[in-house]
């Protein structure tokens, strides 16, 4: 049995293709236990995701049911996922989940790109458990992260919506984490000396085990860290991204390099605040503009015989071949001889 001075959660947050997978397999090495199974590795991440199973399913159940994706560029999606916070079925799911892992080890480390929809839940969850809890965001420049999450999952989205969501999520990690204890790490500067950017981690986030680690007893790691994993070293240039948002974007990549830098003494707030609100106006306007184009898609979505659209039911066919008049005397008789349960 642990006491409760050994406890430790370190969430790995921020937005996916940033390095957290690489963070998290090395807290793992430096003998943080990732609760298991694991999600599988595969093409996209050869050395693993270092993602629980589970957390991956709980975080896509909680965010289908609210329409919001892990992607998700909108601002409002924000209020609709920390609702989640005062879920107690939500809450009473994840505590129990952790009290279970903290029985298997008392140092936890939990990543998922999903996790930064859920920072309030996993918070106050954690409180209600006297559990002490740190975060780690990892930076990588957007260019890179659009590139990289465009040749690993394809299409899907824009390089736009990607910039975007890139935007939206890295602002709402760093508005979210203020106050706690934390430590903004550069993707490129862990992979050429993670020694020393641990040790940094360690001080800043308030966890001792990190803040004393040596190269020479973790051999392991070395080994992990594999330098030419870093691929898509990209532009602006090489991808189609609107100018306002490259430079929204870079004027917040240079304020989070602060943060990795200096750490809270590199922060702004007020300044993070106010591309908080540029962005906001920024998408606020392209929804705007957008709408015809909204209403068209959903007309599409809905014609009879559209792409993605399923054919109508036997029952939708046989009522739409009775008249309008005749339909409501029709579904009040069926509710009359409808056998009550």
């Amino acid at each position: 049995m642990s006491t409760a001075g050994e406890r430790q959660l370190v969430l790995v947050v921020g937005v996916g293709r940033s390095g957290t997978s690489l963070l998290s397999g090395m807290l793992g090495h430096l003998g943080f236990h990732i609760p298991q199974p694991e999600v599988k590795a595969d093409d996209t991440n050869p050395r693993g995701f270092g993602e629980p199973r589970w957390v991956v399913d709980f975080h896509t159940r909680l965010l289908r049911s609210r329409r919001v994706t892990v992607n998700d560029a909108r601002p409002e999606a924000w209020a609709t996922m920390n609702a989640t916070a005062a879920d107690g079925a939500a809450r009473s799911e994840l505590r129990d989940w952790l009290s279970g892992q903290l029985r298997e080890s008392p140092a936890l480390v939990v990543k998922d790109p999903r996790t930064v929809w859920f920072l309030p839940l996993w918070l106050r969850s954690a409180s209600e458990l006297g559990l002490p809890t740190a975060f780690v965001t990892m930076l990588r420049h957007p260019a890179e992260v659009v590139a990289s999450a465009r040749r690993s999952y394809g299409d899907t989205l824009t390089t736009a919506t990607r910039a975007c969501a890139w935007t939206n999520v890295i602002l709402e990690t760093e508005r979210a984490t203020r106050g706690a204890r934390r430590a903004f790490v550069a993707y490129e500067r862990l992979l050429a000396d993670w020694p020393p950017e641990v040790r940094r981690v360690g001080a800043l986030a308030g966890v001792p085990r990190l803040a004393a680690i040596e190269r020479a007893d973790h051999p392991a790691v070395d080994g992990f860290v594999d330098p030419t994993l870093h691929r898509n070293r990209v532009g602006w240039d090489e991808l189609e991204v609107p100018e306002r948002v490259r430079e929204l974007a870079d004027d917040v990549w240079e304020r989070l390099l602060a943060l990795a830098g200096e750490g809270s003494a590199g922060a702004d707030p007020a300044a993070f605040d106010a591309a908080r609100s540029a962005y906001d106006a920024l998408y606020g306007e392209a929804e705007a503009i957008a709408q015809s184009s909204v209403i068209a898609a959903r007309r599409r979505a809905r014609a009879p015989g559209s792409p993605g659209s399923a054919p109508p039911s036997l029952r939708v066919r046989l009522a739409r071949r009775v008249p309008a008049r005749h339909r409501r005397r029709l579904r009040q008789a069926i509710a009359v001889l409808r056998p009550r349960s």
